[in-house]
């Protein structure tokens, strides 16, 4: 939790320095500006309001943050909502683990997991929130992460057991599993819903300028003011951001890295970015960052898709990981690997503001 929350403080951090004003020092105060943060999704949510009065502005993130903290408890992973109340995705586990009997879902449980579903196929099983096993078995379904030695034999077991979003069947706000193994984990998937959701009701209620962070999550719309919001993508390694680029209205930037879920055994990080194919952590990736435009209406949006994609291409060898974002349309991306050298799309490499003007990179071809 503590990691993830200071990886948190630090994106509000860039984005007040580099997004507000330009300003090096009143950019989290200026005029007809309203902030606001909490902590929902085990992060620091911020929300930035820019050009509406205080009152209408606290009404509009109130909801948001509702919104986002109504989504946390349904689609909690190992949390009940209560005491003896476990949340909806809860128990849809526990009902795919006893038997493949249908059990009623509501319709947006219904959608997420048929989307959910289609993205897995995209990547080829590198993002699969069917797995909740191995990552319960490593740990990271806990608010706090310390080391733990895992057992090779149940991690070969879980990963032949080979759970897939394609063993669930959605029909008629009903689903089932054909296979008692899987156990989902959205995680990689909520923060992102939760963006398009917000970006939805805003739109709706004609607020304009508006700038989201779920934990290093971002959506924009609109500007500030008559500049676009600028945000820091952070650096793996050090405290403070590797890099600027500004997020024009409609767009999304989601980070993957092995420095905010994670622990350290023996010298070696285990982050929580877990291998479908091994069952165990990535590790030759330190980041993976995507920058995704506003998508056509009935497809995956923005939000999903910059929570998503990081995944496989954080997953995937190197010498693959362009088709992993070519598979999705992703044309904007960074990676940097477990040395430090830094890739970047040549579409991505026109966008970025480097923090280091003298930073070496290499392009991807």
């Amino acid at each position: 939790m503590f990691k993830s929350l200071k990886s948190s403080l630090l994106a509000f951090l860039l984005i007040c320095i580099f997004g507000l004003t330009g300003g090096l020092l009143s950019g989290c105060f200026k005029e007809q500006l309203y902030h606001t943060q909490s902590y929902v999704f085990g992060t620091l949510v911020d929300i930035s309001i820019y050009g509406e009065t205080d009152d209408r502005a606290r009404f509009i993130a109130n909801h948001v943050l509702q919104d986002f903290q109504n989504l946390h408890n349904r689609l909690h992973a190992w949390k009940p909502v209560s005491e003896g109340k476990p949340s909806e995705l809860g128990e849809l586990n526990a009902a795919f683990s006893k038997s493949n009997k249908p059990i009623a879902i509501n319709s947006d449980i219904a959608h997420i997991l048929i989307d959910a579903t289609a993205l897995s196929a995209k990547s080829h099983g590198l993002f699969n929130p069917a797995i909740g096993h191995l990552i319960g078995t490593w740990g990271f379904q806990r608010d706090e992460f310390s080391a733990i030695t895992v057992n090779d034999k149940d991690i070969k077991s879980l990963v032949k057991a080979n759970p897939s979003m394609g063993d669930i069947v959605v029909k008629n706000n009903t689903a089932y599993s054909n296979n008692a193994t899987v156990k989902l984990d959205l995680g990689g998937y909520a923060k992102g819903y939760a963006l398009d959701i917000a970006t939805a009701y805003l739109r709706k209620e004609h607020v304009n300028n508006v700038l989201i962070n779920i934990g290093g999550n971002i959506i924009s719309l609109g500007q500030h003011g008559n500049k676009p919001w600028r945000v820091g993508i952070q650096h793996p390694r050090l405290p403070t951001a590797i890099a600027t680029l500004d997020l024009p209205d409609g767009w999304a930037i989601g980070t993957s890295g092995d420095y905010q879920r994670y622990f350290m055994l023996n010298g070696k990080r285990y982050c929580h970015i877990i291998d479908p194919r091994t069952g165990y952590p990535s590790q030759h990736t330190q980041e993976v960052t995507v920058l995704v435009p506003p998508q056509p209406i009935n497809q995956t949006q923005a939000g999903v898709l910059s929570d998503v994609v990081s995944k496989p291409i954080f997953i995937e060898s190197p010498e693959n990981r362009t088709k992993a974002a070519q598979a999705f349309g992703i044309e904007n991306f960074m990676v940097i690997d477990n040395e430090s050298h830094i890739f970047v799309s040549k579409q991505m490499a026109q966008k970025l503001n480097w923090i280091d003007a003298s930073v070496k990179f290499s392009t991807f071809p």
